[in-house]
């Protein structure tokens, strides 16, 4: 219990420091850029025309809304987080009360090796299911969470309160719409847990060398590079999802002329990969001018 209330209490910390820098990722991945591109330098010095940066970004939703005004959204996303490691921790806790007596004492080291890939199997499975039920349970909130950061784009209050904004998606879109945006969001996390473990795996078993003093060391370390790549090659998941949770739901941000309406997840996925905008919003630094906008940028500069 008390293990439990510690992760939810430093989830909770994180969540509010957090807060202002998924205001912004949101924002940009909805494609929202109320600032001009700016000429600065690249990662290799070199002049180019860039688009704002974190800071920049958040000054001006501050300079509109005060401070106070970085922390919108932070309600539900509090509650998604907290009903989250409640959910997890209790399904994972459901798991090890079933398999107490399940241990293996003795076996070659070919059995061991065999037993160890199966331990990873069993342990990611049981992980997914942990993660995939407290994202369903979860999901409602952090639609809410994405929908009351996207009406400052068009200067709504449509999803102020919680439970206001609860009554909302539900006269307007039934129950469907509290899981708008689930079906990506599911597969993302799926397919970068089993990437994520299925590489730390192979890391840790045929890179590293079992005899080397650091072995634990080396072995988080591979698991947090592997998770850092897995999170990259699986984004456009967590893109789509957001998309199509504040897509043509009466706000000006997911709605034409601003934002297309689509029709399904795929048909969002095809035409972000058609823009080429699917890495939108992955970098909040270095922000580079999308191919085909156009910025009042004096490129003059550069020269």
């Amino acid at each position: 219990m008390a293990d439990a209330a510690s992760q939810v209490l430093l989830g909770s910390g994180l969540t509010i420091l957090s807060q202002p820098l998924m205001y912004v990722k949101v924002l940009i991945q909805v494609g929202y850029e109320p600032l001009a591109p700016t000429v600065g330098r690249n990662i290799f010095g070199r002049q180019v025309c860039q688009l704002p940066g974190l800071f920049c970004y958040a000054q001006h939703i501050a300079s509109i809304d005060g401070k106070r005004g970085l922390f919108t959204g932070l309600t539900p996303r509090l509650c998604s987080g907290v009903l989250g490691t409640v959910v997890h921790g209790k399904v994972l806790q459901h798991y090890q009360e079933c398999d107490k007596a399940e241990e293996s004492g003795s076996g070659n080291v070919q059995k061991e090796v065999s037993s160890s890939f199966d331990r990873v199997i069993k342990e990611t499975t049981r992980e997914m299911m942990a993660r995939s039920a407290a994202t369903l349970i979860t999901h409602p909130f952090h639609v809410i969470t994405l929908r009351s950061m996207v009406q400052f784009i068009g200067r709504e209050s449509k999803y102020c309160g919680l439970c206001d904004s609860i009554a909302t998606i539900y006269r307007e879109e039934g129950i469907l719409g509290f899981f708008a945006g689930l079906i990506p969001r599911l597969l993302g996390d799926i397919i970068s847990l089993w990437l994520c473990n299925s590489l730390a795996y192979l890391v840790n078993t045929y890179a590293l060398d079992s005899g080397v003093s650091t072995m634990n060391e080396m072995k988080s370390y591979s698991q947090a590079v592997t998770g850092f790549f897995a999170s990259m090659l699986t984004y456009p998941f967590v893109l789509v999802s957001n998309l199509m949770a504040v897509n043509n739901c009466g706000l000006a941000g997911g709605c034409p002329p601003y934002a297309p309406v689509y029709s399904s997840w795929i048909d969002c996925w095809c035409m972000l990969q058609k823009e080429g905008n699917m890495s939108r919003g992955n970098s909040l630094f270095f922000r580079k001018v999308p191919f085909g906008k156009t910025y009042c940028c004096d490129l003059r500069m550069l020269i």
